[in-house]
């Protein structure tokens, strides 16, 4: 790496044996790669990275990331103090003092991580099985209180059986990646999970335009002879945009051309469903799905993840997984809250009304306010912006006022789709909403964003 400060640029060599090349980088006043002009695209996604040296990779992500620190838009791993509370106590990333802030940022849908029920359960069961299970699944990691776990997973989706992971990552990925060989083939929706994508590294796979059955069609048909098995994977609820699955079409369309279909039930657990089943529930589909995989930290406020589907597919996927193979299991606190946590959803005690009381509220002022939310209509709220450093500012603005929003920019989404993402849950007060929303729909005035 150089530093010319006739031109304000800094160059970094590559390794390429065909030419002599180089990244170039405009740097800020403070010295540094300039904040404003680079998206984390160019450090993570940009080809030419494959033939930068280690050294060069980490002083450039470095040099971007300490510009926003300088510029106070750093506004990545806050710290809270108190777990994720409605109002949680968040270091501020620059004067270091507690912050008071609104947490829109959380995923925990029903505020259950912080339900006293739920942590009464984890104080009176864990300590008789100890911090952690000491083994993997198949071997000594194999306790009771996991297959209750377990049970109450397959009996709420509506399949025959269900394992669960230490997390949901592990989930999608050994799930996908057990079964898929080299004459098989994914097929995803565009705007499927990462961790889903991720499971077919290495292997085969497609790509449909976002819930658009037609467009599933389209490839369905160009690919019926190519490959022995085909899997089509979707979200129930899609994590960035809020928007529910087409389920009954797309569940039509794959089954038709002899496809199996797999839902990521992350976002929908807790959240739609009559009682809170999720996205099979939602549209009185149970049964016809031939694989569901999620995740517990969502609305369930625990952490782990897990796959349910037939008795025989769950055996076969008990030796091919190889996150579930060579993964210690699942941590006990963890296990037994999310046992409660599904005890008290089914029951219909777990806040689902108010959720969706708060969800509605949140929806029309956004909407009346005049922002592009897309297609949202679950919990999850895109504030679709399509510029890099709007997104930064407003992020931090909120931040100011003391609200706890997440950016999300490019590449996380396409460039016209960069947004604030905002999460409602079942916790806040119709004060707390109205004080939310009137500090945003100020900011976006102001920034020229509504």
């Amino acid at each position: 790496m150089s530093f010319n400060p006739t031109t304000s640029r800094k160059h970094y060599h590559l390794f390429d044996e065909e030419q002599i090349d180089h990244m170039y980088f405009d740097i800020s006043p403070a010295g540094e790669i300039d904040a404003n002009k680079y998206s984390l695209y160019n450090f993570t996604g940009d080809p030419k990275l494959e033939y930068a040296e280690w050294d060069s990779r980490l002083d450039m992500m470095n040099s971007w990331f300490s510009d926003m620190k300088t510029n106070e838009r750093f506004l990545y791993e806050r710290e809270s103090i108190n777990g994720s509370k409605v109002v949680s106590k968040i270091i501020d990333p620059v004067t270091k003092e507690v912050r008071e802030m609104l947490n829109f940022a959380s995923n925990d849908y029903l505020n259950l991580t912080q339900d006293p029920r739920i942590l009464e359960k984890v104080t009176a069961i864990a300590p008789y099985y100890g911090a952690g299970a000491g083994g993997v699944p198949l071997l000594s990691g194999s306790m009771n209180i996991i297959k209750q776990l377990q049970e109450k997973i397959a009996e709420m989706k509506g399949m025959e059986q269900a394992i669960v992971y230490s997390s949901g990552y592990g989930a999608n990925i050994g799930t996908i990646s057990g079964l898929l060989g080299h004459r098989d083939v994914a097929i995803y929706d565009m705007f499927a999970h990462a961790s889903l994508i991720d499971g077919s590294k290495g292997s085969n796979k497609k790509f449909f335009s976002h819930n658009d059955p037609a467009s599933l069609e389209k490839v369905l048909k160009n690919i019926q002879n190519k490959y022995i098995n085909k899997l089509v994977v979707v979200d129930g609820v899609y994590s960035m945009d809020g928007d529910i699955c087409n389920l009954p079409e797309i569940l039509d369309i794959a089954h038709y051309y002899g496809a199996w279909v797999l839902v990521d039930e992350a976002h929908a657990t807790g959240v739609i469903g009559k009682t809170g089943k999720g996205t099979l529930e939602h549209f009185g589909l149970e049964g016809k799905v031939d694989i569901i995989t999620g995740t517990l930290s969502k609305a369930v406020g625990s952490v782990g993840g897990y796959v349910a589907a037939s008795s025989r597919l769950i055996n076969y996927l008990k030796y091919t997984s190889r996150s579930y193979m060579f993964s210690t299991s699942p941590f006990i606190g963890s296990v037994v809250s999310s046992l409660e946590a599904l005890n008290l959803i089914s029951k219909q005690e777990a806040g689902m009304d108010k959720l969706w009381e708060n969800i509605h509220y949140v929806k029309n002022r956004l909407l009346k306010a005049g922002f592009n939310i897309g297609n949202a209509e679950t919990a999850i709220f895109p504030l679709i912006i399509g510029d890099d450093n709007k997104v930064k500012e407003m992020t931090y603005r909120l931040h100011l006022k003391n609200i706890f929003v997440n950016p999300v920019p490019y590449p996380a989404v396409p460039r016209k789709l960069t947004r604030v993402r905002m999460t409602v849950t079942a916790g806040f007060s119709t004060e707390q909403l109205d004080y939310t929303l009137n500090q945003i729909e100020e900011i976006g005035k102001d920034l020229n964003i509504i």
